[in-house]
C-alpha cells in the first residue's frame, strides 16, 4: 500500500475519507526538522550553512514514519503547496532516506477527491527553488533574531524578542502613535441649506457651502460662520449647474489571506492569528454529522486573485440558477493579482459550492460558520455583474457663496445582492436621487445650519488595517502576516484599546534603540526589498546564500557597534586578570567589565569599585557596594564562591536585635532582604541558620513542634503553614473621653 504523508492530522483525517482506504495517510505534525532552540545554528564560517536538529518531540513521529515508509510501495509527500510545506517534503524526504530526485512530491490547492487524485497521478520531484527560498528567510529571521534579541535585553530588560519583519510591524505601531500624540486640531466649520423649490413639487434637500468667489473655500472660525450665514440669509439661491450620471461599482476580487483578515477584522470583529485558526480548521477539514471528516475551502495562505475555470464556470451556472441572467456578466471576471504575488496558488474559495452557508449553518459553530460564509459569499459575487447607481449633482449659487448638494440611488444591485457594497461616498452625500431641478431655478432657504468640527488625528491600526499596511508596503507575506500581529500581542509590545492597536512604553524604547543602530533592518523600504530578493530566489534567479553573504557583515558591524556604543576604558584593573575594565552601559545603569573578554568574562557593577567597611558575614571578606533593579546593596567580593549579600547601609554587626531563637536560645536580628522586607535571622549564624519572616517568641508549637511567632498585632500563632494554632492578642480597655466621663 502507499503512503501519503501530510502535516496535520485533520487533513490527514480528510484525505483518507475521500481515499477509501485505498492508501494510507498520516501526519508529520509540521516540521519534523529545524535550526536548534538555544543555539543559532547557522554557521557563519561556512557559507552560513544551517544545522538542523530534529524538533522537540518529533522522535516517535519520526520513528513510526520511517517504518511505514519502509513496508510502503511508494511514499507520496503531499505537505501544503508554498515554500514552507515544500521545504518540510524536503525535510521528509530527507530523514526518511526517499531519492533526491524520486517523484514523490504532490500538491493541491484543495482538499477534494477530485484535487487528490488528480494530485496523485501527477507527482513531480521536490522544487529545491521554493527551498531555497524558505531556507534563506529561516536563516535569515534566525541571524536577525537570535542577535539583536540579546542586545535589546542588555540594553534595555530581560524577555524582549526582535524580528525582521516583526519590528518594522512594530515601528509602524509605534510612528503612528507619535503622529496622533503630535497632531494639533484645527477648527473649522460646515455650512449647509435646507433648500426647496418654491412650487413645493418636490421634498427638500441640503446643499452644503463649497465655494466663494469661484474658489475653494474653508470657514475657520465662529465668526467666519456667523458673516457666512448673515450673507446667505440675504441672499437668494439658484441652480446653476445639474449633472445626472450612472455610476458603476464592480464587484470585489475573490479573498486573498490578507483582504480576508481584513474583512473578517472590519465585518466580525476577529483578530488576524483568529480568523486564520477559523480557515485553517476549514481547509484541513472538519467533522459533519452523517458525513465524517470533510473540507470545505480552497489553501488560506495566499496573495494570488486567479480562480480556476472548473470554479468560474461553477459559479457562474450559481448566479444564473439564483439570480438571473441580468446578475451574470457576459465574459468571467478576471482580477491581476499585486506585484509579486504567487501565482501558483488560487484565490480563497469555497471547494463545493452546492454546499451553501446556509446548508451547514446547523452543522459548524458560529465562528466557523461566520467565516465560511464569507467566504463562500465574496466568491460568488466576485463572478457577478456590477452595482449600478443613479447619481445627481446640484450646484447652486447665492451672492458671492457656491454650494452644492450630491445624491445617489440604487439602480441595479448586481454583486450587491450577495455582498454588502463597502462604496465610501463622501459623508455628506444624500442617500436617494435629489429633486429634479432645472438650471437657472430659485429655490427657498428653509433652514441655515453651522456646524463646529475638528480635524481629527490619523487612526491607531487595527488587525485589519496593520494587515493592509503591511501588504501595501511589501512587508512580509501572506504566512506572516497573523503571526506577527500575535507576536506583537504576546510579548505586550501592543495592547488592545478595543479593536485598536496601542503601544506599550517598552514598544518605543525598543523601537527607538532599534532604528538608532539598525536603519536599514527598521526601514520599511528596504524590507520589502528583501523580500523581493526572496522571491527572486524562488523564480530561480538568486543563490540564497550570496543574498545572506550581502546582508551579514554589514549587520554584524552595526551589532558590534550598538553593543559597544559609549563604552569607555578605566584605570581600574581586572581583579581576576589584572587587564584594564571597561565601562558599559546596561539596563541597570553603568557597569564594569573585563576588556580581556571572552577570555575573562568579569563584570561587576560600576559601584563595586567602592569597598563597604562591612566584612561578609560568612568569609569575612570585606563587602563591596553594588546597584540592582532595587538599588544599592551590599555583596561578598568573592562571587560565586560566597553568594552573600546585604542591604547597603546595614551591617551584620548591627544591635537590632528583637525575638529570640526556638533553636538555640540566643537572641534574634532584625534584617533586611535586598528589596527592604524585614526578616529575623539567628545572632548566632552561621552555626544556627534559623530565620522567620516574624519576631520568633522563643517557644514551639505545642501541637506540631514548629516555631512560635508574633505578628505585627500582637496575635502569637505557629508558624507552620498547616497548622491553625494561634493565642490571639489580649484586648485592650479602650480610654474614656472626655465627654464620656463626664
Amino acid at each position: 500500500m502507499d503512503l501519503i504523508i501530510v502535516e496535520s492530522p485533520s487533513k490527514a483525517k480528510t484525505i483518507s475519507r475521500y481515499l477509501k482506504g485505498k492508501y494510507r495517510v498520516d501526519a508529520s505534525g509540521g516540521h519534523i526538522r529545524d535550526l536548534p532552540q538555544k543555539k543559532l545554528g547557522v554557521s557563519v564560517e561556512h557559507n552560513y550553512e544551517p544545522r538542523y536538529v530534529t524538533s522537540p518531540g518529533k522522535e516517535e513521529i519520526i520513528r513510526r514514519l520511517t517504518e511505514e515508509a519502509k513496508k510502503a510501495d511508494r511514499v507520496y509527500l503531499a505537505t501544503d503547496p508554498d515554500r514552507e510545506g515544500e521545504a518540510i517534503s524536503w525535510h521528509l524526504q530527507t530523514v526518511l532516506g526517499l531519492p533526491e530526485e524520486g517523484e514523490n512530491r504532490i500538491e493541491f490547492n484543495e482538499i477534494s477527491p477530485r484535487a487528490v487524485q488528480h494530485a496523485l497521478e501527477h507527482p513531480r520531484t521536490i522544487n529545491y527553488n521554493l527551498v531555497d527560498a524558505q531556507q534563506a528567510r529561516r536563516v535569515l529571521d534566525r541571524l536577525v533574531g537570535y542577535k539583536l534579541s540579546p542586545l535589546l535585553n542588555n540594553k534595555i530588560q530581560n524577555g524582549l524578542s526582535a524580528g525582521r519583519v516583526q519590528s518594522v510591524a512594530l515601528r509602524l505601531v509605534v510612528e503612528r502613535e507619535r503622529e496622533i500624540a503630535a497632531f494639533v486640531a484645527e477648527e473649522y466649520w460646515t455650512i449647509a441649506a435646507e433648500l426647496r423649490d418654491r412650487e413645493q413639487r418636490h421634498a427638500a434637500f441640503r446643499a452644503l457651502l463649497e465655494k466663494k468667489k469661484g474658489k475653494k473655500f474653508k470657514v475657520t472660525s465662529k465668526e467666519v460662520a456667523d458673516g457666512v450665514l448673515a450673507d446667505l440669509g440675504r441672499g437668494e439661491y439658484v441652480v446653476t449647474g445639474v449633472k445626472k450620471s450612472i455610476t458603476k461599482s464592480h464587484a470585489p476580487a475573490p479573498f486573498t489571506t490578507s483582504t480576508l483578515q481584513q474583512d473578517a477584522s472590519n465585518k466580525l470583529g476577529m483578530t488576524a492569528p483568529e480568523t486564520m485558526l477559523m480557515a485553517q480548521h476549514l481547509y484541513e477539514g472538519m467533522d459533519l454529522e452523517g458525513e465524517g471528516h470533510v473540507a470545505f475551502v480552497t489553501y488560506i495562505r495566499t496573495d494570488s486573485t486567479r480562480v480556476s475555470a472548473d470554479a468560474q464556470a461553477a459559479a457562474r451556472k450559481y448566479i444564473l440558477e439564483k439570480y438571473g441572467k441580468e446578475y451574470l456578466p457576459d465574459k468571467p471576471n478576471f482580477y491581476a493579482s499585486k506585484k509579486g504575488a504567487q501565482d501558483a496558488h488560487e484565490a480563497i474559495r469555497p471547494i463545493d459550492l452546492t454546499r451553501t452557508p446556509e446548508s451547514v449553518k446547523k452543522l459548524l459553530d458560529r465562528k466557523h460558520y461566520n467565516v465560511y460564509k464569507l467566504i463562500y459569499e465574496r466568491f460568488i459575487a466576485s463572478q457577478m455583474s456590477e452595482a449600478q447607481y443613479d447619481a445627481m449633482q446640484i450646484e447652486l449659487k447665492n451672492g458671492d457663496y457656491g454650494l452644492k448638494a450630491s445624491g445617489r440611488a440604487l439602480r441595479f444591485a448586481g454583486f450587491t445582492a450577495i455582498y454588502a457594497d463597502f462604496h465610501t461616498a463622501d459623508e455628506e452625500e444624500t442617500k436617494g436621487l435629489l429633486p429634479p431641478l432645472n438650471e437657472g431655478e430659485a429655490l427657498d432657504q428653509l433652514g441655515l445650519n453651522a456646524e463646529q468640527k475638528f480635524t481629527k488625528p490619523p487612526v491607531r491600526y487595527t488587525d485589519a488595517s496593520l494587515v493592509k499596511a503591511m501588504e501595501d508596503k511589501g512587508i512580509g507575506r501572506p504566512s506572516t502576516y497573523a503571526s506577527i500581529i500575535s507576536v506583537l500581542t504576546k510579548r505586550k509590545y501592543v495592547e488592545k484599546d478595543g479593536k485598536y492597536m496601542k503601544p506599550t512604553e517598552i514598544a518605543y524604547r525598543i523601537t527607538d534603540m532599534l532604528v538608532q543602530y539598525f536603519t536599514d533592518i527598521m526601514d520599511v523600504g528596504f524590507t520589502a526589498e528583501m523580500e523581493e530578493k526572496l522571491d527572486e530566489i524562488e523564480d530561480g534567479g538568486k543563490d540564497w546564500r550570496a543574498i545572506i553573504a550581502d546582508f551579514y557583515p554589514p549587520f554584524e558591524e552595526k551589532l558590534r557597534f550598538a553593543s559597544t556604543d559609549g563604552d569607555e576604558i578605566t584605570d581600574i584593573l581586572c581583579e581576576k586578570c589584572g587587564h584594564p575594565m571597561v565601562r558599559k552601559s546596561g539596563k541597570y545603569g553603568k557597569y564594569l567589565a573585563c576588556s580581556n573578554y571572552p577570555a575573562c568574562s568579569n563584570i561587576i557593577s560600576e559601584g563595586e569599585a567602592e569597598v563597604s567597611d562591612t566584612p561578609c558575614p560568612k568569609c569575612g571578606r570585606m563587602m563591596v557596594i553594588k546597584s540592582g533593579r532595587y538599588g544599592k546593596f551590599l555583596a561578598c567580593p568573592d562571587y560565586p564562591t560566597c553568594k552573600s549579600t546585604l542591604p547597603f547601609g546595614e551591617s551584620p554587626h548591627d544591635d537590632i536585635l528583637e525575638g529570640i531563637c526556638p533553636d538555640c536560645g540566643k537572641p534574634t536580628k532584625r534584617l533586611r532582604t535586598r528589596t527592604g522586607k524585614t526578616y529575623y535571622g539567628c545572632s548566632g549564624y552561621p552555626a544556627c541558620k534559623f530565620m522567620s519572616w516574624d519576631v520568633p517568641t522563643g517557644e514551639k508549637c505545642p501541637k506540631c513542634g514548629s516555631a512560635l511567632v508574633k505578628s505585627p498585632r500582637g496575635t502569637v500563632k505557629c508558624s507552620g503553614k498547616e497548622c491553625g494554632y494561634r493565642i490571639p492578642a489580649p484586648k485592650t480597655a479602650k480610654p474614656k473621653d472626655a465627654q464620656g466621663e463626664a
